[in-house]
């Protein structure tokens, strides 16, 4: 989530740091589930992974929250190709414009995220709207952690990609952000609670573990304790 962690300095971030050699830094992506690969960066601060993903999906691969990485995951990114960059809210620039830059492929976010990420230097593309189609994939509004906050979901995978509307954490688990971070929480639980409707069994989460199976049963345990 972090816009410090997850958007500025990373240049001069990868040039310090070994990747082989610092916890941060995945050697490489891996495929979790067919067709989905992700790479993870060690948020310190936080205390879990950040992690970016990219599917390969019909008419073109989408690279997803993209995290940083170092130069062989780039260079797997690109042999890869990337039809479109695709960020689920408005702190997950993080390393977009490195994949852009690499790659050619456009930026899209949704328009009321879309300031923010362009003053952190993002160039942004295209617009994502609530019901837009991504190949296979459906763009879900998720707002209230930013009001231009996004879901994917793939129906006939039963899979869906969060980016910051709750976080994996312990792992197996669905916790939110804190509050300071929120912009308005009521909003965010009456998104998770419409997003624990969709049919779905996977949970990628962008930050923290993903949840490869369960992942509606985690998401609905976290809104049993939240208010209505």
């Amino acid at each position: 989530m972090d816009a410090a962690e997850g958007g500025e300095g990373y240049g001069d971030l990868s040039r310090r740091l070994e990747p082989a050699r610092h916890p941060c830094y995945a050697a490489g992506m891996r495929e979790i589930l067919p067709g989905i690969l992700t790479w993870p960066w060690f948020s310190e601060r936080h205390g879990y992974d950040f992690n970016g993903y990219l599917l390969r999906v019909p008419g073109g691969n989408l690279c997803v929250d993209p995290v940083e990485m170092p130069d062989e995951v780039l260079a797997e990114i690109a042999a890869a190709g990337v039809q479109r960059i695709v960020l689920t809210n408005r702190n997950h620039f993080r390393a977009s414009m490195k994949v852009k830059q690499r790659t050619g492929a456009p930026i899209a976010i949704h328009p009321a995220d879309a300031a923010f990420a362009r003053e952190k230097g993002t160039a942004v593309d295209e617009e994502l709207g609530a019901g837009q189609r991504l190949g296979p994939l459906d763009v879900i509004a998720a707002p209230g952690k930013s009001p231009g906050e996004v879901a994917l979901h793939w129906p006939e995978r039963r899979l869906l990609l969060v980016g910051d509307a709750c976080v994996g954490k312990p792992p197996g688990s669905c916790a939110l952000l804190p509050d300071a971070v929120i912009d308005d929480k009521a909003r965010l639980l009456t998104s998770l609670r419409a997003l624990a409707e969709l049919d779905f069994d996977a949970l990628l989460l962008a930050d923290g573990a993903p949840i490869l199976a369960g992942g509606r049963g985690a998401l609905r345990r976290l809104l049993e304790g939240s208010p209505r």
